[in-house]
């Protein structure tokens, strides 16, 4: 699979021919052996992009579409990407002993440590989507000195209440595990219309992972604790348990994740976060709209320091906002497609019962909201 992998890499010219910019080693923590994968060569004044699949995914179908894509080679030339995979759920794993005890998601992220330091790196920034994007969360407010910034995909910073555990319950009787993993990924309209897509996933997780590795995996993710992180407010506390780096939330309008988002989008730092609310996109927006995720994660780094803005290659489409302050000091754009008009027209009818306001925002808002500009920053595009 590495080698596959090394030679995939080789013929888009990310890695020129030496295979030390390729490893794939299972590193060993208190918690059992975690599957891992290290492209490029780690800087010493540079973080990696480390990056946590969701649940019934690896980091092959979670995140191939989006590091495959041409736009994300300009990321990929300056920070090295580290992939981890959950206990037994990379590809061809094996059933995990019986007498193992699967980690709990403040366990998993307390694996991270040993990871970095296995692989000898100082900092990262994480890429985690659903399950992934919780444990890198839990694992940035135990450890911020390590974790540069976040981008955050589909994350339910809260707990499962009473009726979710007995709905979980029910579910584990009354249906496979695919179709669990199916609901939790992919939203109802995506799951009802977009059959060639839920087919690509179903047939994954029944034909590449590990179904024993994988449910021990899914209750584990049911079972977490909330993140209990609280939003400091001017004024009051400032020494509240938060995020204190950077950090993008992302989340398609068709997904099963976009009131935990906005929930979570809520407990944040305002002047470290940026909600991306993507129109028109599902469950999975590193798959189904891979370019604007590319796009937003660029002027994020951009907005960290790590990529000049010479070399910002722009896309083929400009992308259009909508903010929830009330008045924003940066650029508007007004090239409006009808795409992106329906996108905000949904987003300020959800914003509007919270009694919020809007004025159009450009995409570089992503870039300079993590520039000391003390606001928040939601975005529909």
């Amino acid at each position: 699979i590495c080698m596959r992998l090394y030679l995939q890499l080789t013929q888009i010219g990310l890695v020129k021919g030496h295979i030390h910019d390729l490893i794939c080693e299972h590193v060993e923590t208190q918690y059992g052996n975690v599957h891992c994968t290290l492209t490029g060569s780690p800087k010493a004044n540079r973080p990696v992009i480390l990056t946590f699949h969701d649940v019934g995914l690896n980091h092959k179908s979670c995140f191939e579409t989006l590091f495959n894509h041409v736009d994300m080679h300009e990321i990929l030339r300056h920070l090295p990407v580290c992939h981890v995979e959950a206990p037994g759920q990379h590809e061809a794993a094996k059933t995990l002993p019986t007498a193992y005890i699967y980690p709990t998601m403040d366990q998993l992220s307390e694996a991270l440590p040993a990871v970095l330091k296995h692989f000898g790196l100082r900092s990262v920034i994480g890429l985690g989507v659903g399950a992934g994007a919780y444990i890198l969360a839990r694992f940035a407010l135990n450890h911020p000195d390590l974790v540069d910034g976040l981008v955050l995909i589909n994350i339910n910073p809260n707990a499962d209440g009473i009726m979710d555990t007995v709905a979980n319950k029910i579910t584990e009787w009354t249906h496979t595990l695919p179709d669990s993993v199916i609901t939790h990924l992919f939203g109802k309209e995506e799951i009802q219309t977009n059959h060639d897509l839920i087919a690509t996933y179903r047939h994954h997780i029944t034909a590449t992972m590990n179904q024993a590795n994988v449910s021990q995996f899914f209750r584990s993710y049911n079972s977490r604790g909330a993140l209990e992180v609280e939003r400091p407010v001017p004024g009051g506390n400032i020494n509240v348990r938060t995020l204190k780096c950077p950090t993008l939330l992302l989340v398609g309008d068709n997904s099963p994740a976009v009131e935990a988002v906005v929930d979570c989008n809520s407990k944040l730092n305002p002047t470290k976060t940026t909600l991306l609310k993507m129109a028109d996109c599902g469950g999975l927006p590193q798959v189904d709209q891979p370019a604007k995720v590319i796009e937003a994660f660029k002027y994020f780094i951009q907005g960290m320091g790590y990529l000049s803005s010479a070399s910002m290659t722009r896309l083929r489409s400009r992308t259009t906002s909508s903010s929830s302050v009330s008045s924003f000091d940066g650029p508007r754009s007004r090239a409006h497609t009808n795409d992106l008009q329906r996108g905000r027209t949904q987003s300020h009818g959800t914003e509007d019962k919270r009694g919020r306001s809007h004025t159009d925002v450009s995409m570089e808002s992503i870039s300079s909201s993590h520039q000391n500009i003390s606001k928040t920053t939601e975005v529909a595009c």
